[in-house]
C-alpha cells in the first residue's frame, strides 16, 4: 500500500517548511502553519526507514478530534482540518520542553526506575513499586524539545526555571493545562474502557502572547493507554497489561537489539510487520475514539493533500 514519507509542497505565500520525525510543517505568510502528518515511524527518537499506512491520517484525525473535546478547558493552535491528513492552526512559537504527565510507572520512567533510579526529573519516587502500578497522584516529568537529529532529554522543573527555559509565570500555566488536560484525556478513555497511563502535551505561545496546545494529544504516538477490564488482575498476578500505545513497536525493536543506540542497526520490516504496525493503528484508533476508521484514498496521496490544501488556503 502507498504510503506518504516525505513531502515537497510549495503553497501560496510559503515562507518555510519544517520537516519533524513525522509530521512536515508550512509557515504560511507568518500566519498559518499547515501541518502534514506523514506516515513515518519514530522510535527512540529515530525515524524508521519505512512508512506505515494509514498511520499519519490516524494520528490527525485522533489529535484533531481531541483538542475538540478539550478546547473547552486548554485553548488550541487548530483553526481547520481540509485533508485526513492535515491540521491547519495559528502561527505559534513553541516552548522548549515537552509536558510529559504519568499516572502510572511505565515506559521511560519505569525503565529508569528498574535502573535504580528513584529521582525522575526531580520528582522522588517511593520504594517498592513494580512496572505499571499506578502513582498516588500523576507526576509531571518535562523533557527538553529537541532539535532535529538529537534526543530529547529528562529536566526537571528547577532546572527549566533557573535555566530560563520556560519563565516561572509561564511554567505554571503549563502545568495546570497539563493536569487538566489529562483529567479530561483520564475521563474521556475511562468511557472508552481504557486507562491513559501517560502522555505528552507541548505548547506555544501565539503572536498576542497567549499559551495553546499545539502538536498531538492523546494519539497513539504521545500516549499509553491500558485495557481497564482486568488491568488489577494482571497486576496482581505480575502479568504484562495489555495496551494500546506505539509500545508495541518500541517492544519489538527491543527484542531485535534496536534501542537508538550508536552502532545499532535497526532491523528489516518486511511488508507483513508493516501490515501489522497499520492494523494495529486501526485498532488504536477505533477504540481511543469509539467509532469505525474510514481509510482515505491512497491513490495518490501527495496530489489529494496538495488539491485540499490549495481550496482551503483559497477559500478561507
Amino acid at each position: 500500500m502507498k504510503t506518504i514519507t516525505t513531502t515537497h509542497f510549495n503553497f501560496p505565500n510559503q515562507k518555510s517548511v519544517y520537516h519533524g520525525k513525522v509530521r512536515e510543517v508550512y509557515n504560511i505568510n507568518d500566519e498559518l502553519l499547515v501541518m502534514i502528518a506523514t506516515d513515518r515511524l519514530s522510535a527512540f527518537d529515530v525515524v524508521l526507514p519505512k512508512g506505515i499506512p494509514y498511520k499519519g491520517q490516524i494520528l490527525n484525525q485522533i489529535a484533531t478530534k481531541f483538542m475538540e473535546l478539550t478546547q473547552d478547558i486548554v485553548p488550541n493552535w487548530l483553526i481547520a482540518t481540509p485533508d485526513p491528513n492535515v491540521a491547519v492552526g495559528h502561527l505559534c512559537t513553541p516552548f522548549k520542553v515537552e509536558m510529559v504527565i504519568r499516572g502510572y510507572l511505565s515506559g521511560h520512567a519505569a525503565r529508569e526506575y528498574a535502573l535504580g533510579k528513584r529521582n525522575v526529573c526531580g520528582v522522588m519516587l517511593e520504594e517498592g513499586l513494580n512496572e505499571n502500578d499506578k502513582f498516588s497522584s500523576p507526576i509531571i516529568t518535562p523533557t527538553t524539545k529537541a532539535d532535529n537529529g538529537a534526543h530529547d532529554e529528562d529536566i526537571s522543573r528547577e532546572a527549566i526555571l533557573s535555566k530560563g527555559i520556560v519563565s516561572e509565570e509561564d511554567y505554571l500555566v503549563l502545568e495546570n493545562y497539563t493536569r487538566a488536560l489529562f483529567q479530561r484525556g483520564t475521563s474521556i478513555a475511562a468511557s472508552r474502557g481504557l486507562i491513559l497511563v501517560d502522555t505528552k502535551y507541548e505548547f506555544g505561545k501565539t503572536k498576542e502572547g497567549k499559551i495553546v496546545l499545539i502538536d498531538e494529544i492523546h494519539t497513539p504516538d504521545s500516549s499509553r493507554y491500558f485495557y481497564a477490564d482486568g488491568y488489577l488482575e494482571r497486576q496482581y498476578n505480575g502479568k504484562e497489561q495489555k495496551q494500546l500505545s506505539k509500545e508495541f513497536v518500541r517492544r519489538w525493536l527491543i527484542e531485535n537489539g534496536f534501542q537508538g543506540k550508536e552502532g545499532q542497526q535497526i532491523p528489516e520490516m518486511t511488508e507483513e510487520y508493516i501490515a501489522s504496525v497499520s492494523e494495529r493503528y486501526i485498532e488504536l484508533f477505533e477504540n481511543i475514539l469509539g467509532e469505525n476508521f474510514v481509510k482515505a484514498d491512497l491513490s495518490d496521496i501527495d496530489k489529494r493533500i496538495e488539491t485540499n490544501v490549495l481550496n482551503y488556503l483559497a477559500n478561507r
